[in-house]
């Protein structure tokens, strides 16, 4: 996770505010969906969505969300999980979808193997966010026009080729952050890689639907 700093100007920059609804797609251990808990208030929500491709996985991630919203001060987080293209299923429309470090995988065997495609994944958060609404998607930087080659094998993704798939679904980039970028990744390695993990070159895009 990162610093506090870094935690909050990523906040800002999604325009997360009290009172917001927010839906954290694949929200792994929880850290932030604890943060956006605490942003949007006892007057907003979170829908901390675990995806049920993933649903399997030994760490139970449906059953540690399920955890997290027992926690105190938690009230306004609800834990749902089904299939990724079902989103609207179990969410309300939204104001923010975020998306930390898991675009990439739209384009994995794993994810697209119960029939889920970035095309049909950003029409989905399009449906479900409000006229306004803003979708973030923040990621692993994969080297300049490789499109999704090292999707599978390095967990990367040509920032260029998100940008104009999350566009074909009817959003408009409104901004983008350099906060999280690093020229030193040679982006020709793993992410999980001891010599860049925790410290890849990572792009950030706000986009908003119209």
């Amino acid at each position: 996770m990162y610093d506090q700093a870094t935690q909050s100007e990523l906040v800002r920059f999604a325009r997360v505010d009290a009172g917001a609804t927010v839906i954290d797609v694949y929200p792994g251990g929880g850290d932030w969906t604890r943060v956006l808990s605490d942003v949007v208030g006892p007057e907003g929500r979170v829908y901390s969505f675990v995806p049920a491709e993933v649903a399997h996985f030994k760490n139970d991630p449906v059953g540690l969300m399920q955890m997290l919203a027992k926690e105190p001060g938690r009230e306004n987080v609800e834990a749902v999980s089904a299939d990724l293209v079902a989103l609207a299923e179990v969410t309300q429309p939204a104001d923010i979808l975020w998306l930390h470090l898991f675009y990439h995988d739209l384009h994995t065997a794993l994810i697209q193997g119960k029939g889920a495609t970035a095309d049909t994944f950003n029409r989905a958060v399009h449906d479900r966010l409000r006229p306004g609404g803003r979708y973030v998607v923040v990621d692993h930087a994969a080297a300049a026009g490789s499109g999704t080659s090292d999707t599978q094998s390095l967990h990367r993704i040509d920032p260029a080729l998100v940008r104009e798939e999350v566009e074909a679904a009817g959003f408009v980039l409104d901004a983008v952050s350099t906060l999280l970028a690093n020229e030193e990744d040679p982006h020709s390695i793993k992410v999980f890689d001891p010599s860049i993990k925790g410290r890849t070159d990572r792009f950030a895009y706000r986009f908003m639907k119209p």
